[in-house]
């Protein structure tokens, strides 16, 4: 390795980054080495400086609520859910719609593609939840509905496949003011956990375990799920964030400290409204607040991006949020002064940004722009009007 020149070993790192999704601080060793290299790539103001619209995809006739990714076998595709009571799929490369589910009878909240159903029938399927109170499942390959998950009794939100056991387990939040966590194999309802007041708008598993070596209560009726100390966090219209324990399946902690409806919650952050907070969970205390959006937060992320060659933990120092105010902007965990960068959309055509994500494109529009043909980094967002954009 030390006889290899500077720019062979950068990319060898930047292909044991992407392939294994090795986050900083994972391996204490490789810490360092993959700060010096990693950030030449997903540097924010590369970003900043070279990005465009690159794609719209049209056919949707309302709000876009939910957008995801895959890149199975080679074949990039979009899937997105609207108020149009519609599940779309997109082929990026060929920039066209390929598939069409419409049997939702109400809006679409959530999509996701599903990392069970590939990785252990090597099947494309696209998991989708609705405020006709269902969780379907939808087959690429045979163009058909495959199983549909009935046990709310409001509006399905949000949904997240779990990050342990292949993506086995579904989370889902509903207007019933419970979550929900599914079994995919047995198609049964596992548990509900009750506390919330209000619906429940947003859910996420976390991407590590919580090793709490004091709690002793055992009452565990799920059976052990991916590892002791795995946890489910909830957004609600209560206003409050909370966090469950999956093994136990008891509420551990609360976070208050909102002034309106929670729609949107990552380990690490959560958003509502005009600000974005940041939330420290090992302390229960609020550690940031970000202002500068002029209407409703729809969706925060951790950006790819750093700033200054330098991470924190196991996320990024650059944190993203999409607002009805028609922009998305990147924040500096650190400082909670000005945005670093604001992408703004088209103001006749989107009405809002209702949703976006992060992927890395492998698309040949891209690869006159870099020798090295390795995948870049693209923002892909949903519009209130129906479009969806991507950018990179």
């Amino acid at each position: 390795m030390l006889n290899q020149s500077e720019e062979e070993i950068q990319v060898i790192i930047q292909h044991w980054i992407r392939i294994f999704n090795i986050k900083l601080g994972w391996i204490k060793n490789f810490d360092r080495l993959v700060v010096n290299y990693a950030t030449i790539v997903f540097i924010l103001d590369t970003f900043r400086s070279s990005s465009k619209l690159l794609k719209t995809f049209t056919g949707h006739t309302n709000c876009v609520n939910s957008i995801d990714y895959s890149a199975f076998d080679g074949a990039e595709l979009i899937c997105s859910g609207s108020n149009d009571k519609t599940v779309r799929v997109w082929d990026v490369e060929d920039n066209e719609q390929i598939q069409l589910f419409n049997e939702h009878s109400n809006s679409v909240y959530c999509v996701k593609f599903s990392p069970h159903h590939y990785h252990n029938y090597r099947r494309y399927v696209i998991c989708s939840s609705s405020f006709d109170k269902s969780i379907r499942f939808w087959s690429i390959n045979n163009d058909e509905e495959l199983k549909i998950f009935n046990g709310h009794v409001g509006a399905v939100f949000g949904i997240e496949f779990s990050p342990f056991c292949g993506g086995r387990y579904l989370c889902s939040g509903s207007g019933d003011k419970t979550i929900r966590l599914w079994d995919l194999e047995t198609s049964k309802s596992l548990h509900a956990f009750n506390g919330h007041t209000h619906y429940v708008w947003c859910v996420a598993f976390s991407p590590l375990q919580r090793n709490d070596k004091n709690d002793n209560n055992k009452s565990n009726n799920i059976g052990l799920i991916g590892g002791n100390g795995y946890t489910i966090c909830s957004g609600s219209f209560d206003k409050t964030v909370r966090i469950w324990d999956i093994e136990t399946t008891k509420q551990f902690l609360e976070f208050k400290g909102h002034y309106d409806y929670v729609r949107s919650v990552k380990y690490g952050s959560n958003k509502l409204k005009i600000h974005v907070r940041l939330w420290d969970i090992r302390s229960g205390q609020q550690i940031q607040v970000f202002n500068g959006h002029k209407k409703w937060v729809n969706a925060v992320e951790y950006s790819p991006f750093v700033i200054n060659n330098l991470k924190i933990g196991d996320n990024t120092n650059v944190i993203c949020s999409g607002s009805l105010d028609n922009t998305i902007r990147f924040w500096d965990i650190r400082s909670n002064k000005d945005e670093l960068h604001v992408i703004k959309g088209d103001d006749q055509e989107d009405g809002g940004i209702c949703c976006f994500k992060f992927f890395e494109l492998k698309a040949k529009e891209k690869q006159s722009k870099s020798s090295d043909n390795l995948d870049y980094i693209t923002l892909c967002y949903g519009s209130g009007k129906g479009r969806v954009r991507v950018w990179g």
